[in-house]
């Protein structure tokens, strides 16, 4: 009887089952791919229908995860092969080196300082700016440990440099780390890998990529949020302008038969609060919507919407988005269907800002072939109906955007519920 259970994914899903499971005194190994947890909710700037600062909802559970006595958070980690059944799993796990020692690293940024390898597209930024080599991933991140890019580090790759571990003084730099494997083992395991977002240029009549001020909702995030590329300003991505006009096109690549055919499920709400944040930022500011149909089914969305609305002064235009144009200034020009007339209509923005599907993470497939369990026609996580975190092979579990479009409370519940059917396993063996 292996008495622990391996979380996969630290993001808000794997963060809430990790803690439900620590503080039922089980030990969990919570695997994360990338430097720190937090994941994509650790990228939003507020979350709806509360207008809440995400960070500070996500952080303490970011730190109550990393310190809890009971978790072993594995960062640069993911899962290379899942041997055994349910109670006694064996799971080897693939460690990527840091280049850095997490136990000397304080955080100081140093390191970053004088790097001198620079113009690196940063990630959690959604590339809206550039890194250096060796970089902390982002200011709130868990653990806040440094970490060197081995692609572009100058001492890794030729053999020269070395300007960080010069002027560390924790002495935490340390080039001789090497790729390890890790075996553990456990009595269940929890699939939390999230999402990621549809490549909108794939959808060619928006303009994506050939157009700077048409831009995804994760990017928008990160123009918005305090900590991003632009201090919070919003700005065109162009030359800098005030964005007071923006323009948010729903089901980008979702309910499409040429792309994803399902609801992205968050999306509706998810412009609504970004539209809403338009204004809080310019008073005389302005924002558009426009979408199929709204699906406002969660808590107090409907009054969200209303809200929007009425004190936010948020238009919606219910119209299909055909294509949109760049005039000579730079402004995305939107051309829509009137959904009440039928006629073309067109509406010219600072700002476009796509709402795009969201997609199961890369490497799900080769992750479903590893853990043993099936995808469903969109590479889901396929989960019984009638029991919605149960996988197709007993003692694995998925919650969150893992196993279907959710949003953040749900996802949470899903991660609790996660926890719930694991210290079942966990139990039921032990008897």
């Amino acid at each position: 009887m292996k008495d622990a259970v391996l979380v996969i994914g630290g993001g808000i899903a794997g963060i809430q089952a990790s803690l439900d499971l620590a503080q039922s005194g089980i030990k969990v190994y919570l695997v994360e791919k990338t430097p720190t947890i937090g994941g994509r909710m650790a990228q939003l700037d507020k979350t709806f229908p509360t207008n809440d600062c995400s960070i500070c909802i996500l952080s303490p559970k970011m730190l109550d995860c990393f310190d809890h006595p009971n978790i072993e958070v594995l960062t640069l980690c993911e899962v290379i092969s899942l041997d055994g059944e349910a109670g006694n799993f064996t799971a080897r796990i693939r460690k990527r080196p840091r280049y850095v020692d997490e136990k000397k690293c304080t955080g100081c940024g140093d390191c970053v300082a004088k790097c001198p390898v620079k113009r690196i597209p940063d990630e959690f930024d959604m590339h809206l700016r550039t890194r250096k080599a060796a970089h902390i991933y982002f200011s709130q991140g868990v653990p806040r440990v440094a970490v060197i890019d081995p692609e572009h580090c100058l001492y890794l790759k030729k053999g020269r440099c070395g300007a960080c571990a010069k002027v560390c003084q924790a002495k935490a730099i340390d080039f001789t780390q090497k790729e390890r494997i890790v075996e553990l083992e456990v009595g269940a395991v929890i699939i939390a890998t999230g999402f990621e977002p549809y490549d909108a240029s794939l959808i060619e009549e928006y303009g994506y990529k050939r157009y700077k001020n048409v831009i995804i909702s994760l990017e928008f995030e990160r123009l918005i949020c305090a900590n991003g590329p632009t201090n919070g300003h919003l700005i065109r991505p162009s030359d800098g302008k005030e964005a007071k006009t923006v323009g948010f096109i729903q089901c980008v690549g979702s309910r499409d038969l040429r792309h994803n055919r399902y609801c992205s499920s968050v999306c509706c709400m998810h412009s609504t609060k970004e539209a809403m944040l338009v204004k809080e930022h310019y008073k005389n500011a302005k924002s558009f919507i426009f979408y199929m149909d709204m699906r406002a089914v969660g808590k107090n969305f409907q009054q969200y919407i209303e809200r929007a609305q009425e004190e936010y002064n948020v238009t919606y235009i219910k119209g299909r988005v055909a294509e949109i144009r760049e005039n000579k200034n730079s402004d995305p020009v939107i051309y829509y269907e009137n959904g009440e007339n039928g006629n073309i209509n067109s509406q010219s923005v600072d700002l476009a800002v796509l709402a795009t599907s969201f997609r199961p993470s890369r490497g799900v497939v080769e992750l479903a072939n590893i853990l043993g369990v099936e995808l469903d026609e969109y590479n889901f996580f396929k989960t019984d109906p009638y029991s919605p975190t149960e996988t197709t092979r007993e003692g694995v579990f998925a919650c969150g955007y893992s196993q279907g479009p959710v949003d953040i409370p749900e996802t949470v519940v899903q991660g609790s519920a996660s926890a719930q059917k694991a210290a079942e396993i966990l139990i039921k063996r032990r008897d």
